[in-house]
């Protein structure tokens, strides 16, 4: 099976652009950019498809931008990537005697997850 997501029309095996989901309460069609993951009450569609939609009578149809380039991070997703790896990389702050780490609540820590004490067992 590939792993490219296809127009989930029938008989087209073009790949999918965009996502169409519909709100029924609001009588809305809301066509965007192709979900992160296929859900089973929406529709992939290619980008003839998604050009050519049409809504039922009495229906709105909602288009957000679909980017048809590639995704690419930020300044600001790359700035936090790098902060998260300085403070992961950075030693646990120690007590002037040596001891437990600073956090009093602390108790254990594995990677960057902590084990904390429970504030009633103080």
């Amino acid at each position: 099976m590939s792993p490219v997501r296809r127009c989930s029309r029938t008989a087209c095996g073009r790949p999918a652009v965009a996502t169409l989901t519909y709100v029924y309460a609001d009588s809305t069609a809301v066509l965007g950019p192709l979900a992160t993951y296929a859900e089973p009450h929406c529709y992939d569609l290619c980008a003839e498809h998604s050009e050519r939609l049409t809504a039922p009578r009495g229906w709105e149809v909602v288009r957000l931008t679909v980017d048809s380039g590639p995704i690419r991070p930020s300044g600001d997703d790359l700035e936090a990537l790098a902060n998260a790896v300085r403070e992961a990389a950075r030693p646990p702050a120690r007590r002037q005697d040596g001891g437990s780490p600073a956090d009093p609540t602390e108790v254990g820590r594995r990677g960057h997850l902590r084990v904390l004490r429970s504030p009633d067992t103080q």
